[in-house]
């Protein structure tokens, strides 16, 4: 069984049980998710079964996610989240729609980022979250983070609700400690939603225990029936569909002329219309750079 799920994930789960629980109905080892929520969050996990696990990259660091994002303004925590301890309690100034643009305009397009110390990146061979229920704390250096949307849903004091779009690697805790310190009252994240992945919506997505609930029946037949196919991962790629021949030379690791305006990448489909390989176009051919095999599907 090849291909991805979209789950709704509940609060209360980490990205790594949710991936558990569809082991075990699936009964495969070959499963991963594309990018992780925190345990309170919720809504779009993308997990990849079979195959399709050699798509996550494509889905987890070369899509933009979208996310819906309620802060708590006022109240600054040790994990910039309602998960952490209160450190400091500022009152909220007063707030209008101009101010809070003034504060939310600098936070958007190519900026950087320091990422909160609750987190899951690895110093010195520890993870940062180690480090910090050890009492440790070291500085992080900013990464470079891209917010193409940050625009206010509702502002009812002291929660700001955010509709946010935003590259991979970004951290949404850390963009409301930033925001906080904009509007000088500090703020951490209260509740998080993430509501696309790319093409993966959360209107789509299947609750967890909803595709439990089908399993009992039958967990293969129900798998597969919300299954997506592997190709969902690119499909905003260069779709090309190959004849018997340039399907034997590129299942062989072979190139195949390409025209002189072919795009720098494509995907390529083999005569029944699965998804064969991944192309890249070197200025006169397209050589495969991942090709599938599918046969046990």
């Amino acid at each position: 069984m090849h291909g991805f799920l979209n789950i709704d994930k509940p609060s209360g789960m980490t990205s790594h049980d949710v991936v558990a629980r569809i082991r075990r109905l699936s009964r495969q080892r070959r499963i991963g998710h594309a990018g992780t929520l925190d345990p309170a969050a919720t809504g779009v996990l993308v997990v990849a079964l079979g195959g399709a696990t050699r798509l996550v990259e494509y889905v987890q660091h070369r899509t933009l996610k979208r996310y819906l994002a309620t802060v708590c303004l006022g109240v600054t925590t040790t994990t910039d989240d309602a998960d952490g301890e209160i450190i400091a309690r500022q009152p909220v100034p007063p707030l209008d729609a101009a101010i809070i643009e003034q504060a939310l305009a600098p936070l958007r397009g190519i900026t950087w980022q320091t990422p909160p110390m609750y987190a899951a990146l690895h110093y010195q061979g520890r993870r940062l979250y180690e480090l910090a229920r050890a009492g440790v704390t070291v500085e992080m250096p900013p990464r470079q983070v891209h917010i193409e949307r940050l625009e206010v849903v509702e502002y009812n004091s002291p929660l700001l609700t955010l509709d946010v779009v935003c590259s991979s690697g970004t951290y949404i805790r850390a963009l409301a400690r930033d925001l906080g310190v904009a509007l000088g009252c500090g703020a951490h994240l209260t509740a998080l939603r993430r509501t696309a992945v790319g093409a993966f919506r959360v209107e789509d997505a299947i609750p967890l225990d909803v595709l439990e609930e089908e399993a009992p029946a039958d967990a293969h037949e129900a798998l597969r029936r919300r299954l997506l196919p592997p190709e969902i991962a690119v499909a905003d790629w260069h779709a090309l569909r190959l004849d018997e021949e340039q399907a034997r030379r590129i299942r062989h690791g072979l190139a195949i002329p390409a025209p002189a305006d072919a795009p720098s990448q494509a995907r390529a489909h083999a005569p029944d219309g699965a998804l064969l390989a991944l192309l890249r176009y070197d200025g006169s051919h397209w050589r495969p750079i991942k090709v599938f095999d599918w046969t046990d599907a």
